[in-house]
């Protein structure tokens, strides 16, 4: 992941569906995603889900049911997303957001696989 630049995508609105649980965000070169709380939580920028380097991620597991129960801009660059099962210390910054965002089909994926080699099955939402 690149460091933020004068040229990096910012976020022109962001909008919580918690009904839908749903994180909506426009950046300003035209680009619209709509997030899951729940694949935001699992894809926590935060040591403790991402670890201190690669292969020292931590498989988040029971996350289907969470939702962000608070939103708060850090800087310039970031917001900080605190989630119903208590989740806070993650900052995610506008370059992680468009990152994921531009890659939403393929992280989703790439979890789903690794919970599925891990033997866990995702209960369907309440």
């Amino acid at each position: 992941m690149t460091g933020l630049t004068p040229n990096s995508p910012r976020p022109t609105d962001i909008r919580l569906h918690q009904a839908s649980r749903l994180l909506e965000i426009s950046f300003d070169d035209g680009k619209h995603a709509k997030l899951s709380c729940e694949f935001l939580r699992v894809y926590s920028p935060s040591a403790e889900v991402r670890g201190h380097g690669i292969g020292q991620e931590t498989l988040q597991i029971g996350k289907e049911d969470v939702n962000i129960t608070g939103i708060e801009p850090v800087g310039n660059y970031a917001v900080k997303l605190t989630f119903s099962d208590g989740h806070d210390t993650g900052l995610y910054s506008w370059d992680y957001l468009y990152e994921i965002a531009g890659n939403y089909e393929a992280l989703w994926l790439e979890y789903l696989g690794r919970l599925a080699m891990a033997g866990i099955a995702r209960k369907e939402r309440a």
